[in-house]
């Protein structure tokens, strides 16, 4: 199995030498090969746990293209209730998932599509190396990029620790996690996703961040006030609730939401149960109902309204 792993992952490094699509930022705004793009995308941070949710994810991204989505993101390690684990305990990258997301990086730059590729992310999971030290989470960023590199995906963008949830748990030092991989390869786009403002090397602000002048802010988990509280957990519970369903008045706070952040210039990228459930619900679903579930809602309001 091992074996196999590894030669899966020579191949991936062979096909995927071919980037069609360029992403990069300068001054406050994202550009897609030197054209400005406003980010627009879902969050499928579970899809990585098997090789079936990634062709589901991969048979789902022309209908999410058809609505207007342009980017999604998965994370590598942790993901609440998925409990990915694509790092090894020496910081290297798991070849099993390796392969999984060279699909997903592939598949979305065949579609002109871009990847927010996770790192850790920690909140709540069972999923993350408690033996772990700052050496090991530079390296673990460090790893990630030179992959990145190697392979020349260049329709990606990188998030080292979802809403410094891994700088809460253990302490680490986002800005040095961030230089680790900017030594590597200064021309892949690493965001900061934590409380206060980005640090220099940052090129991105994401979600949890300031906003600050000249860097580009894109809301990478929008969802309305407390959708991630006891709305969509409940105490002692290792699984979501309310999955797929919202209220008239929460679905009416989404959208504004969506409008406001666009409205501004800024990436706006859906959150969703449905969409982080385990198994991920990765086609669109319907109007948020009890009787049907989803957030077909959102992407029909995305399509109607910001598809150009």
């Amino acid at each position: 199995m091992k074996l196999l792993c590894f030669i899966t992952y020579l191949i991936t490094i062979c096909v995927g030498l071919t980037a069609q699509n360029v992403f990069s930022v300068m001054d406050s705004k994202t550009y897609l090969n030197d054209q400005v793009i406003q980010v627009i995308g879902l969050r499928c941070s579970n899809s990585l746990i098997s090789d079936k949710t990634i062709d589901d994810l991969i048979k789902h991204l022309d209908i999410y293209k058809s609505y207007g989505i342009n980017t999604i993101s998965v994370f590598f390690m942790g993901s609440r209730f998925g409990d990915v684990m694509g790092y090894n305990e020496d910081a290297s990258l798991n070849p099993e998932y390796l392969v999984r997301m060279a699909r997903i990086i592939e598949a979305s730059d065949e579609r002109n599509m871009m990847v927010l590729v996770g790192c850790l992310y920690w909140g709540n999971s069972k999923g993350k190396w408690d033996s772990w030290n700052q050496q090991d989470a530079e390296n673990a960023i460090a790893n990630t990029v030179k992959w990145l590199s190697e392979n020349n995906y260049r329709n990606v963008f990188v998030d080292p620790d979802n809403e410094g949830m891994a700088q809460r748990n253990a302490g680490f030092d986002i800005s040095r996690m961030i230089a680790a991989g900017k030594r590597i390869d200064s021309t892949i786009m690493i965001g900061y996703n934590a409380k206060g403002f980005p640090p220099p090397d940052a090129d991105l602000a994401l979600h949890f961040s300031e906003k600050v002048q000249g860097k580009p802010y894109i809301e990478s988990e929008g969802t309305m006030t407390d959708y991630w509280g006891a709305y969509s957990k409940e105490q002692g519970l290792y699984k979501y609730i309310n999955v797929g369903f919202y209220t008239e008045g929460k679905k009416a706070e989404q959208l504004q939401n969506t409008d406001n952040l666009l409205n501004n210039g800024h990436g706006y990228m859906f959150a969703s149960t449905w969409l982080q459930n385990v198994p991920p619900n990765h086609h669109p679903g319907g109007e948020g109902t009890h009787c049907d579930p989803g957030i077909k809602w959102w992407l029909e309001y995305i399509r109607d309204n910001w598809l150009y």
